[in-house]
């Protein structure tokens, strides 16, 4: 009997224990994912120590304490995606439905006095002492994990029956409404965005989508105008400087305009900003490239944001090399995963750039956020898990079946029908028969 230890096909623990092959369990393929996350996460801790001195010498006497802090979440990033890397995304998708459970275990027990840990008024934290976790962070990840595994499971009852649209979307109803009891319209904004995404990739008729989508913007429009403060940030944010809003709801938009104004082309000089002197709230949080682009101006705005760029062209290359070679389900999780990555970025960059208003959404890798920076590695670390199985061979095959199983592989990715399929025999008069 002989024990297979390819990468691909052993479990977790297995890939640890058996014949201790340490060279195995510490191979690192060090691509372009891996060092534009790394130059994200470097980039961001700057960005924090800059931005959090004022406020960490004000609340804490050390005004290198937030960027401490920071440190330790980066290493603690790091270690949580070596740990992630090593477990085959077959096993992510025999769970998702648990990890769907406990993400939303996580989003009830915010909402029980005494456990969640509310924050200007929002109940969004689990205070553990030594960080703060944020469930929504993790319910986001799971709700990804799930759709991508049920459009797998469920292939020919999404694309030809309304139950098979309506049921994944019935139980994400109940996420978004634990979400919005926080509340955290933010999130609940950059989720179903993801799932627009995988349902349309995944092949759902154009009739079930374009519903979808214009019963998400009639309920975001109830949503919106059923809160006063909503309403207020999206009626005034359009004229910050207003004297009736500049001091107001509109406050922290202001300051983070002249943050702008003031870095033009080069910036005032790393660590020069005045803004971030209790002029802007949040400065290393939600509002930390206000301040960068304030420090260093369009020049350095645009390098940053051409990092994030080619990370999230990253990202979905190895999402596009999966669907490719029949690896569905790691496709759908990687757009799903970039999806959730680039609505959080142009959110967050809309709102301190005036283009949105003020919604409470951190930028991946850059804000401080110890609970936020780890599920990011998290999410890097699984789209890096698709690149290592769709490009690593399966050792242990004859050629033999390496040749029936591409010709199996290739057999369902043509039985399996996209998006872009889907749309384009739709409009062509139909799906071609198999």
């Amino acid at each position: 009997m002989t024990i297979d230890t390819s990468s691909k096909s052993l479990s977790w623990w297995e890939s640890i224990t058996t014949k201790f092959n340490l060279t195995q369990v510490f191979n690192i393929k060090m691509n372009a994912l891996v060092w534009s996350w790394l130059g994200l996460m470097a980039l961001g801790w700057v960005m924090v120590m800059s931005a959090s001195t004022s406020i960490a010498d004000t609340y804490t006497g050390n005004s290198a304490y937030f960027s401490i802090r920071h440190s330790i979440y980066i290493v603690l990033g790091i270690f949580v995606a070596f740990l992630t890397s090593r477990i085959p995304l077959s096993w992510w998708q025999k769970t998702d439905w648990i990890l769907l459970l406990v993400g939303g275990a996580g989003l009830i027990a915010v909402l029980i006095p005494g456990i969640g840990h509310e924050v200007n008024g929002s109940a969004r934290w689990l205070n553990l002492g030594f960080m703060k976790i944020q469930p929504s962070e993790i319910a986001k990840l799971t709700a990804v994990l799930y759709i991508s595994g049920y459009l797998i499971r469920r292939q020919s009852e999404v694309q030809n029956q309304w139950t098979g649209f309506i049921k994944p979307l019935a139980i994400l109803g109940v996420i978004m409404a634990l979400l919005l009891l926080e509340p955290d319209f933010g999130s609940v904004v950059v989720l179903m965005g993801a799932v627009l995404v995988l349902l349309f990739l995944g092949g759902v008729k154009a009739g079930q989508f374009f519903t979808l989508v214009a019963v998400t913007l009639i309920l975001g429009y109830v949503i919106v105008t059923a809160e006063e403060y909503r309403l207020a940030r999206l009626t005034t944010y359009w004229q910050p400087f207003h004297p009736d809003h500049v001091y107001g709801s509109s406050y922290q938009l202001a300051q983070a305009l002249i943050a702008f104004g003031r870095g033009e082309l080069w910036g005032t000089g790393l660590g020069e900003s005045v803004q971030k002197l209790f002029y802007l709230p949040e400065a290393h949080t939600d509002f930390v490239f206000a301040i960068w682009a304030e420090e260093t101006g369009l020049v350095g705005g645009i390098f940053a944001l051409g990092l994030l760029t080619f990370f999230l062209a990253q990202c979905m290359t190895i999402g596009w090399q999966a669907q490719r070679i029949g690896h569905l389900y790691g496709g759908f999780i990687c757009f799903g995963i970039a999806t959730l990555f680039a609505l959080q970025i142009i959110i967050n960059l809309g709102v301190n750039t005036g283009l949105l208003p003020t919604k409470g959404l951190t930028l991946p890798f850059f804000s401080y956020g110890g609970s936020s920076l780890v599920i990011c590695c998290v999410m890097v670390a699984i789209v890096y898990r698709v690149s290592m199985e769709i490009a690593e061979p399966d050792n242990d095959k004859t050629n033999d079946s390496k040749k029936s199983k591409t010709k199996t592989k290739n057999k369902n990715t043509d039985d399996y029908v996209t998006g872009f399929d889907t749309y384009v025999n739709e409009i062509s008069g139909g799906r071609d028969a198999k």
